[in-house]
């Protein structure tokens, strides 16, 4: 999934802030404490283009013998176009939305996308603009990105509206998939593996790893920096505030203790704002989005379980139920299933 490229890439950054932060100090300690907001506010939001083989040339559903379709889809706000691959399975009764994190592309979460096609279900992997192929366009952490994950919401609506949607992301993208799912319930159940709890959070922990000094020192100026820059303030990209949203749809947080990119201590505090049903898996000896390298199989097999139960073998929850159900129930018909009750 390129997480450990991503993570090389993030210190390489982070030691050139530094540096900076050094040589603004020969101005003075406001000069410094400038130099290293806008360098940590230039580094997250600046484009940065595909240059290694590694980049250039990955696997796609060819050599995994997935019926993949290219397809692209808009944001729902935005002028461009969000690249992602369709896997239509025959007679599905769900369809996933898979994602990747900052600066990933849909060639790294192919292998989750084939284990859940194979399971039965439809697969619309995607990669947000400006991070994985298309590359030429400033980013954000989260803020313009979520766009892009409801225009997949709304495509995955379009393409199979009988099927019931799940999603599962990874960093960036499992922060944006709880983020989204708290604002559309037609998401029934969230994987969400080393999500952030809050964009600064995410910030915070880079720099307190790399600079050992506390970031409330570069706090402000960064937060001001990055609505100059990027037009949004921290506190607009928090999953924390809004994962209480998601109940009573279920979700299932995934984080490796020895997390270097994200903080691991995000993982509980979201799992205690979030409503029930809710699951919690911690692994000790695990990287940044790296549960599933560590046991591939038991990865595979929670994940799958997860949809199996929560899509497949239960009702909707009683709010997503359509007015044809609400208006039965009126009737002397059948009242409507809760989550997590067998049909």
């Amino acid at each position: 999934m390129a997480i450990f490229q991503q993570k090389r890439s993030v210190r390489r950054s982070l030691k050139k802030l530094a540096l900076g932060g050094l040589v603004g100090g020969s101005v003075g300690i406001v000069g410094s404490i400038f130099a290293v907001s806008m360098y940590i506010v230039d580094t997250l939001i600046r484009p940065k283009r595909l240059t290694s083989f590694y980049e250039l040339y990955t696997f796609t559903p060819f050599e995994l013998d997935l019926p993949a379709e290219e397809i692209t889809f808009p944001p729902v706000e935005g002028d461009h176009q969000v690249t992602g691959w369709y896997i239509p399975y025959p007679g599905a009764t769900t369809t996933i939305i898979v994602c990747p994190g900052y600066r990933g592309r849909r060639a790294d979460v192919l292998g989750t996308s084939a284990h859940l096609w194979k399971a039965g279900h439809n697969v619309l992997a995607f990669e947000y603009y400006g991070h994985g192929s298309v590359v030429g366009s400033p980013v954000t952490l989260g803020y313009r990105e979520l766009n892009d994950f409801l225009g997949a919401i709304e495509y995955a609506k379009q393409r199979a509206p009988q099927t019931r949607l799940g999603a599962i992301g990874y960093s960036m993208g499992a922060a944006i998939a709880l983020m989204a799912a708290a604002r559309r319930p037609e998401v029934e159940a969230v994987i969400a593996d080393s999500p952030f709890a809050t964009h600064k959070s995410a910030v915070e922990y880079a720099v307190r790893r790399t600079l050992h000094i506390p970031f409330v020192v570069f706090d402000r100026i960064t937060d001001t920096l990055l609505w100059w820059r990027a037009g949004y303030h921290f506190n607009q990209v928090e999953p924390i505030r809004e994962i209480g949203k998601i109940a009573p749809r279920p979700v299932l947080l995934i984080h490796g203790l020895k997390d270097s990119i994200v903080d691991p201590e995000d993982a509980p505090k979201l799992y205690e704002a979030a409503g029930d049903p809710k699951e919690l898996w911690l692994v000790p000896d695990a990287e940044h989005c790296g549960v599933y390298f560590v046991d591939r199989e038991a990865y595979v097999e929670k994940m799958l379980n997860f949809f199996d139960l929560h899509l497949r073998k239960s009702r909707p929850p009683i709010q997503l139920q359509g007015r044809k159900e609400a208006s039965s129930a009126e009737q002397g018909g059948t009242r409507p299933f809760g989550v997590g009750q067998e049909v």
